[in-house]
């Protein structure tokens, strides 16, 4: 009998042979009736008949981790997602072929309208001339490359890692950025259109696919050359090489190129010639090009080393665009990208309405007060009067909009716009920013007296700024040199008398006039509008509008809003959203009337006489720039405001020249041919409109009188002088430097205005050859209701109050330097 445990009966009849573990059977063995047990224990867990196993449960996830996905549900998404995109982009590529070129390679018409519907302009005319790759010389086409895209030839159709990078930029709030090739851009000019839609992305991702499958890179690169916008109206390289430097793209240097590829980025922002204060910004593009090119071995430092900046030629409009009409089109295509309600290759694509705020017969009637008081004073005997230009600018005060503007005799001839250019001294048009500066920030004299219109200054010539630590070293000259001796701020403006002024800058803070004059609308990056005692003498250079828009500021009470030049932009019967013009408080009601209040006298007994013409009641300041080279007058009455400027430049050179001599003037002041064109404008403007008055609100002392006497006063006393004038500081006179304040003993630039022009002379022809006439529709000089040169009736004017009896003479004693 075998001693191996025995089996129940029948117990092997019917199981099948199971293979187990040899460790499990060795104990078994060894273990006897344990080993037994340990079997009857294994048979326990089989389920389902003899033989077979039953496995454990798996316990089931609780709490958190049910809401966390299992790896087998990770890996499963992304192999759906997986599938989904190469499912994708296969149905995308056979389903998205490349289509026929789009309407934008014909270009269409932009129209210009008036505030009335009526047209001022059409352009968007296409100036194209394509041209095969061969033509362009090699170094262009890498200037091109070193500037947009270096790894064209090796890179792939699209680059998604950059397109990743722009989508993740805009979405974060960094600016819309550029993530796409060069492919990517020539189908979007040539195929597509400039929409930034998701629909139009993806189109443009999978025809550049196909399109770099089915087109050699060469012919890409080519026809991106031949689509691409350059400004000025040149599309391609070819119209571009025409429109900057007047040669076949195959007579352009790698200089030149270099500028032209430049231009890709930036079209007419980078144009030096229409926007000469852009230079800095353009250089550093071009230089940025040239360097690429050297770093990719395609241009040698010693010949990048011998470069220099190569200026384009002027700009060469289309007739189409003669008289104000380029000059409306440039500023208005500015206004709609600078606030960004277009951008300029969108707009370049045409299609688009656009009704101005301009009104025709307002415009019409600026046209012909320029015309009669300046271009038709013109004479070709007279060398001066070539180098004549005028600038002019009228905005509705209580909606800031743009009425009427004036950019010059002709835009087909002097293609800058003297409304918008920025670089030209405004001379004393700045002064009254000065005194809304000391009213609003409650300035006080050196010795401790608030600055009022009645604030006695000492007006004595190149008479040093005191400071509140002694003589700054600062004496600006007085407009011919003369000695005003102890004058009131109300007189001092109606003289313009630099002296007085100057002294004001530095009571009231330089830093704090700056930052009035861009409360009320001063750009904040104005050329030379720096914290010195000269700003208080216009040395920044200003545009008119900007000027028109600051003084707007003025006669609405102190409340500014940018200016409007755009009512409505439609395409296809849709309407672009514009931004909302917002005001707000930017000074003080009493500092902008009290402002107006000293302003109406320099139009009543001032400089500013000539504008009594207008017959309404009418603030505003006349100025005159370093060495005569632009006149200026800036005046409001209490519903229009409006700025005109005369300036000298040679037509050939560009570069700016005094007036002396021109239109039959010893000088050009501001106080004549400015002020009498703007009184004739006015008077146009506003005919058959009710007359209005100034609602003003002075600052407390600002209606008392206080003559002064004969003797001179300290810096700034309200009272009587209380010393004699013991001699003029030293210094001589001469020029300040822009960027920094003026040295020891140094005049400041002459700015000043007298109060009287000489008369006018001369002939009949305007400093062009041509004389600029009326530009709508219709060409007449439709301008509002009634007999020309009648003036309109004024409101009533309440007799000055009877001077005060001057106090007697203070005894005299030093003023200390307030500390």
């Amino acid at each position: 009998m075998s001693d191996e445990p025995q089996q129940p009966s029948g117990g092997n009849e019917h199981r099948p042979w199971v293979p187990r573990d040899p460790s499990a059977h060795d104990d078994s063995a060894h273990a006897g009736h344990g080993g037994h047990e340990g079997h009857e224990g294994h048979d326990g867990e089989r389920g389902g008949g003899p033989g077979r196993t039953r496995k454990s449960k798996r316990p089931g996830r609780t709490g958190w981790r049910r809401a966390v996905p299992t790896w087998r549900m990770v890996l499963g998404a992304l192999l759906v997602l997986v599938v989904l995109l190469i499912g994708g982009f296969i149905a995308g590529y056979e389903l998205v072929g490349i289509p026929p070129a789009n309407a934008t390679a014909t270009a269409q018409s932009n129209v210009y309208l008036y505030k009335d519907g009526s047209v001022i302009a059409r352009s968007g005319e296409v100036n194209r001339e394509n041209v095969k790759l061969a033509q362009i010389p090699l170094t262009v086409q890498r200037a091109v490359l070193a500037a947009e895209d270096r790894d064209f030839y090796s890179e792939r159709a699209v680059d998604l890692k950059a397109m990743a990078r722009a989508a993740w930029n805009t979405l974060t709030g960094k600016g819309t950025q550029g993530g796409s090739t060069i492919t990517q851009q020539y189908v979007k000019n040539y195929y597509l259109g400039q929409e930034q839609t998701v629909a139009r992305k993806i189109k443009e991702f999978f025809i550049s696919v196909k399109l770099n499958r089915e087109e050699s890179k060469s012919r890409i690169f080519e026809g991106y050359l031949n689509t691409s916008y350059f400004g000025r109206n040149a599309y391609g390289i070819q119209a571009a090489a025409q429109a900057y430097y007047s040669k076949d793209i195959g007579a352009i240097t790698t200089a030149e190129g270099a500028y032209l590829a430049s231009l890709l980025n930036a079209p007419s922002a980078y144009d030096v010639v229409v926007h000469p204060g852009n230079k800095a910004a353009a250089v550093a593009r071009w230089n940025y090009v040239l360097d690429g090119m050297v770093k990719e071995k395609w241009l040698g430092t010693g010949e990048r080393a011998a470069m220099a900046f190569p200026v384009p030629g002027k700009v060469k409009p289309p007739t189409g665009l003669s008289g104000q009409r380029g000059y409306i089109v440039q500023a208005v295509d500015d206004y709609l990208t600078n606030n960004k309600i277009i951008d300029e290759n969108t707009l370049a694509t045409g299609g688009y309405r656009i009704t101005t705020t301009l009104e025709r017969k307002k415009q019409n009637a600026l046209v012909a007060a320029v015309d009669d008081n300046v271009m038709s004073q013109t004479s070709t005997d007279r060398k001066a009067d070539r180098n004549v230009r005028v600038g002019g600018a009228s905005i509705d005060t209580g909606t800031g909009r743009v009425v009427a503007m004036y950019g010059g005799v002709d835009y087909t001839k002097q293609y800058v716009n003297n409304a918008t250019r920025r670089d030209y001294q405004v001379g004393s048009t700045f002064k009254p920013f000065v005194f809304t500066s000391a009213v609003a920030n409650g300035a006080t004299t050196q010795d401790g007296r608030r600055i009022t219109p009645n604030t006695i200054y000492d007006g004595m010539d190149r008479r040093m700024v005191e400071g509140p630590d002694g003589p700054t070293g600062y004496a600006p000259a007085n407009e011919d040199d003369i000695d005003y001796g102890p004058i009131t701020v109300r007189r001092a403006t109606d003289k313009s008398v630099n002296a007085v002024y100057a002294q004001m800058a530095e009571d009231v803070g330089p830093g704090k006039v700056k930052q009035t004059a861009i409360d009320l609308g001063i750009p904040e990056n104005t050329p030379d509008l720096t914290p010195y005692p000269s700003i208080a003498l216009g040395v920044a250079t200003a545009g008119v509008l900007d000027m028109a828009e600051a003084y707007a500021t003025l006669a609405n009470h102190g409340r500014h809003g940018a200016y409007v030049l755009v009512g409505r932009v439609s395409k296809g019967g849709t309407d672009l959203d514009l931004p909302d013009r917002n005001t707000e408080q930017a000074v003080g009601r009493q500092a902008a009337d009290t402002t107006t209040s000293i302003l109406q006298s320099v139009v009543e007994s001032g400089s500013g006489a000539a504008a009594q013409a207008a017959g309404r009641p009418a603030a505003g300041k006349t100025g005159t720039a370093e060495d005569d080279k632009a006149a200026w007058f800036a005046g409001y009455t209490p519903d229009l405001t409006t700025v005109i400027a005369v300036m000298g430049q040679d037509p050939d050179t560009g570069v700016q020249k005094p007036l002396y001599g021109a239109l039959g003037l010893d000088r050009v002041n501001g106080g004549d041919t400015p002020a009498r064109t703007w009184g004739q404008y006015t008077e146009a403007a506003l005919r058959g409109t009710v007359v209005q008055d100034f609602d003003l609100e002075l600052e407390s002392g600002a209606e008392e009188t206080a003559p002064p006497t004969e003797q001179s006063s300290s810096p700034g006393s309200t009272e009587t002088p209380s010393a004699p004038p013991t001699g003029t500081p030293p210094g001589t006179t001469g020029s300040i430097s822009p960027s920094g304040p003026p040295g020891p003993g140094t005049g400041g630039p002459v700015t000043g205005d007298t109060e009287t022009g000489s008369p006018a002379g001369g002939g009949a022809a305007n400093g062009d050859g041509s004389i600029g006439g009326p530009d709508g529709p219709g060409d007449d000089y439709d301008l509002l209701p009634g007999a020309p040169g009648t003036p309109a009736p004024s409101a009533p004017v309440a007799p000055p109050a009877p001077p005060t009896t001057p106090a007697p003479p203070a005894p005299v004693v030093p003023v200390a330097p307030r500390q």
